[in-house]
């Protein structure tokens, strides 16, 4: 009733089959990652990060710029943070956060919590903190916390004013600084002479 079928297409019964064609050779260099206890050099444990696209330049890494009262430095930044706080810190946020939230988000959120708790000076904190881990920086003259419970516009004014000396124009935002280095480092393209006569 059903065809009959080739030998070549039966096993036999409790033999595995062997597969029909081998595998071809393997070829190119083999990839072996490192192993889990592996140290590299900044003994994290952690492969290297490639570097930052945004190069600081300014002050060295472990030093602020400028002191905690040191506000004379810079008196437009200075009498902004005193009369609208929101705006300077939505600034500083944008460029510590890399872009991933605006300027007016990070403003408008500090300006609600501020009108409606007192306590935007917690969430300021946070920031701080952030851009001092970026930074490499010390937690003078005391914990963040602190430093903005206290001193709030002085603290925002200096987190500026860091910003500020590492080639930031934190007016343009994370985006307008990226393409302010983009510009800079593209060569302007060689224009050929034209015909002599």
């Amino acid at each position: 009733m059903y065809p009959a079928v080739p030998d070549e297409y039966q096993k036999p019964v409790g033999q595995p089959s062997a597969p029909p064609y081998d595998d071809p050779p393997a070829t190119g260099i083999p990839v072996i990652p490192p192993p889990s206890n592996y140290a590299y050099a900044d003994n994290s444990g952690a492969p290297p990060q490639p570097p930052h696209p945004y190069i600081p330049s300014g002050s060295a890494p472990g030093n602020w710029s400028t002191g905690l009262c040191d506000c004379c430095s810079d008196c437009s930044t200075c009498c902004m943070t005193c009369c609208c706080p929101c705006i300077t810190f939505g600034q500083v946020a944008e460029i510590v956060d890399r872009g991933s939230t605006s300027c007016v988000i990070s403003g408008l959120l500090y300006g609600l919590l501020c009108h409606f708790t007192g306590c935007a000076c917690v969430y300021a904190s946070f920031y701080r903190t952030k851009m001092r881990q970026q930074y490499n920086l010390p937690e003078t003259p005391c914990a963040d916390f602190l430093v903005h419970c206290c001193c709030e516009c002085c603290a925002l004014s200096q987190e500026y004013r860091h910003l500020k000396s590492q080639g930031f124009e934190l007016s343009l935002g994370w985006s307008g600084n990226m393409e302010k280095q983009n510009r800079g480092l593209t060569m302007s393209p060689i224009v050929p002479h034209g015909m002599s006569r």
